[in-house]
């Protein structure tokens, strides 16, 4: 962490690799933090990650609206900070962020990556059933024992288990209380865009599709794709081949950048 960006009286954690290169500001999925841009990102000192922590997220304090829409607000006061335009992206979540401020803030976007996007445009998708069920089950005083033996969860363990993985590790996420009120409002909310705003979008655009996974659907990527006119790019499922789905990730975003 390099510093903190005070928002309503909070402090939110500010992860800025330095360097001379292409500012490329990157953000996380639904209760992950930096960890999981730095593992998406590639190594390569020509492209310079920047990654906010979203409230109640890693370093940053819990507090105000937990939503997309204000954790889009962030990161655009976030970017107001740094030199003109800059490449956005997200995984998941941090993929409707990034679409949201795509629609809503187009002075702030020179580019778009979205990785394995959660949503479209609607709010509450089914496949964030998952997510919203766990944060139930946490308000609720139940932990990943009671879980592991919903019908969700053994469908995952045959489809996704990824998914489940994150999911039962959700479990012992701390504060316990912060994780499920996350999980529900996130869950039920969505990009708060139109498919006609998002079919506007015309900065040069990456989506990452992957298979085996309930949360993030390759058609959700799919209809994204579509509807931008954007570059799809198909990664090997983490489930079965997590190595080669980050190195997928890191030359599919190698060769997006290097074209800007």
């Amino acid at each position: 962490m390099t510093g903190w960006l005070l928002r309503d009286g909070l402090r939110l954690a500010l992860h800025d690799a330095g360097g001379g290169g292409m500012p490329v500001v990157l953000q996380h999925g639904l209760c992950g933090d930096a960890r999981q841009t730095a593992e998406a990102m590639p190594q390569d000192p020509r492209f310079r990650r920047i990654t906010l922590d979203c409230r109640g997220h890693g370093g940053s304090e819990c507090g105000g609206d937990l939503s997309i829409t204000t954790f889009a607000e962030d990161v655009a006061a976030m970017i107001e900070t740094l030199p003109g335009p800059v490449v956005l992206g997200g995984i998941s979540m941090g993929g409707a962020i990034a679409l949201r401020l795509a629609v809503t803030r187009p002075d702030l976007v020179r580019a778009l990556v979205l990785i394995r996007p959660a949503w479209v445009t609607d709010a509450a998708p089914d496949n964030m059933a998952p997510n919203a069920l766990v944060g139930r089950m946490i308000a609720a005083g139940q932990g990943a024992s009671a879980f592991a033996e919903t019908d969700m969860a053994q469908h995952l363990a045959r489809t996704a288990p990824d998914n489940l993985g994150s999911l039962t590790g959700f479990f012992a996420r701390e504060p316990l209380a912060q994780t499920a009120a996350l999980l529900q409002a996130i869950s039920a909310d969505g990009p708060g865009v139109t498919p006609a705003q998002v079919a506007a979008i015309t900065v040069p655009t990456l989506v990452c599709a992957t298979g085996r996974d309930h949360v993030h659907p390759a058609a959700h990527a799919g209809r994204l794709a579509a509807l931008i006119g954007a570059r799809l790019v198909e990664l090997p499922p983490k489930s079965s081949d997590k190595q080669g789905h980050f190195a997928a990730l890191h030359a599919a975003m190698t060769a997006f950048l290097e074209e800007l």
